[in-house]
């Protein structure tokens, strides 16, 4: 047993040396490590259950050698410290990474509470978020509906008749009385042609368009939508003339005798055609007002619509962001954990030490060398006993390296010993 630890102190001395004639310093650990073979195996006489105990204590001694040896520890253990290092920094990156998304998933939670505030409070204040409307929008909107509708099928009407009676109709005895409205005038164009029925038909929606286009550019306010509002009026207002100026010459030639004729200031005298003017064009601009102010009131009702749908996608557009910050924070998490485990992993490493393998087994075999030798050169005993001894010196060294895990066949250097 000195022997071993006067050989490990040997091996100590050349570790921290100067290793200038390293190759001589290793032959001489080498020599020494069979000549402790040797000189154990012969006081021993080669018991095989002696040399189990010698290579624990030869094991033994070199681990504890290693151990002490601090510096070459400190040297072999500095790829993993660097190692834990770059983990630590990526620790530090991945756990920054992650407050920023729980913060933000934080500030998306509350800015989905405050749209959701937003889209019910603005029913009951639309006035908070801008929105400019009347106390009842809803309860005006549908009564203007309510009078727009009937006023829409009086116009219909009105326009279907007056403009047949004007471009297509004869008069004859039946048919004076009903110079203005004629309750088949549509029959009657479809009577007479394709053409003639969709000229008639579609009169009405000519006048439709006109109001809508005065209510476009009431919205405008500018001078030059009040201008063009004027020329609509203007020609709506012409437009009926034309059709009382036909009505009424008709009515006219029919009524006239030889040698009469029809000039305008027979109609500007007429009855009948202030009556067609003004039951066309005073109710199309009732109809262009009624439209007008339920168009507005819809608008009123629609901000508010509006609103809530623009809310309803930004809380979309929220949502889709907080699934992705879940999503990667789910996956920092997961690379936190790993990184935190790999550095456990290597600082129980780092807290080991580093066992060299290759070193050993070189020394262990020189020992197990010197062993055989004192055997075949120191016993007095037959050949055949001198090999069976040997055979079992032999299995008692394979249990040993089997016991620690270590074969002449392992493929790396060292061996790292961690701390449970």
């Amino acid at each position: 047993m000195t022997s071993i630890k006067k050989l490990f102190k040997l091996k100590e001395t050349f570790s921290f040396e100067e290793k200038e004639n390293t190759h001589d310093a290793r032959e001489q650990v080498r020599i020494t490590y069979h000549q402790s073979g040797y000189g154990a195996s012969t006081k021993a006489s080669g018991d095989e259950m002696t040399f189990a105990v010698c290579l624990k204590n030869l094991y033994n001694t070199f681990e504890n050698s290693c151990r002490k040896q601090l510096n070459e520890q400190k040297v072999l253990k500095q790829p993993y410290v660097e190692s834990q290092e770059k983990q630590r920094t990526e620790l530090k990156k991945r756990e920054t990474a992650l407050s920023i998304y729980q913060e933000q998933e934080v500030q998306i939670n509350e800015q989905i509470e405050v749209l959701k505030h937003d889209m019910v409070n603005v029913k009951q204040k639309p006035d908070a978020y801008g929105i400019v409307t009347d106390k009842k929008p809803k309860a005006q909107f549908y009564i203007g509906l309510l009078l727009l509708l009937p006023i829409t099928v009086y116009l219909f009407v009105f326009y279907i008749s007056a403009s047949y009676s004007a471009f297509f109709k004869d008069f004859d005895n039946n048919s004076v009385s009903a110079a203005i409205f004629d309750s088949n005038a549509l029959g009657k164009a479809i009577s007479d042609g394709m053409l003639e029925a969709i000229f008639v038909g579609t009169i009405p929606f000519v006048f439709m368009g006109l109001g809508y286009l005065i209510h476009m550019f009431q919205k405008e306010k500018t001078r030059g939508s009040y201008i063009k509002l004027s020329a609509l009026f203007l020609l709506t207002f012409f437009f009926d003339i034309i059709l009382a100026y036909l009505i009424e010459k008709k009515i006219f030639d029919y009524e006239s005798t030889i040698g009469e004729s029809f000039s305008p200031t027979i109609a500007l005298k007429s009855v009948n055609f202030w009556g067609i003017i003004f039951a066309g064009f005073v109710v199309y601009v009732i109809w262009g007002l009624v439209f007008d102010f339920v168009m507005k009131e819809h608008e009123n009702v629609d901000k508010i619509r509006a609103f809530i749908r623009n809310k309803r996608e930004e809380i979309k557009n929220e949502l889709n962001k907080k699934d992705k910050a879940i999503s990667k924070i789910t996956d920092l998490k997961k690379e936190i954990v790993a990184i935190k485990g790999l550095i456990t992993e290597l600082q129980s490493k780092i807290d080991g030490f580093i066992f060299p393998v290759k070193e050993y087994l070189h020394y262990h075999y020189q020992y197990e060398e010197g062993w055989y030798q004192s055997i075949n050169a120191e016993l007095a005993i037959p050949s055949k006993e001198k090999i069976e001894l040997k055979q079992r010196c032999k299995d008692v060294s394979g249990k040993h390296l089997q016991e620690l895990n270590l074969s002449e066949n392992m493929d790396y250097q060292h061996l790292v010993y961690t701390t449970k």
